[in-house]
């Protein structure tokens, strides 16, 4: 499974995880993904869709 929306195109974002002491690791921020029923060309289907993408209404529900 690719770690991307179907809709937005969102994908993980790469940064530097920092302790008290300072010592600098790599970490990986995953977007929030759901596997929902939406229309697609007016056909369900299934497809991973961010959470941020079906609060705001622009996915449609099968």
């Amino acid at each position: 499974m690719s770690k991307e929306c179907a809709i937005c195109g969102k994908r993980p974002m790469t940064g530097n995880q920092i302790s008290h002491a300072h010592n600098v690791s790599k970490r990986r921020q995953l977007p929030n993904l759901q596997r929902i029923r939406i229309t697609i060309d007016g056909k369900p289907g299934r497809a991973y869709v961010c959470a941020r993408c079906i609060k705001s209404g622009v996915v449609k529900k099968a």
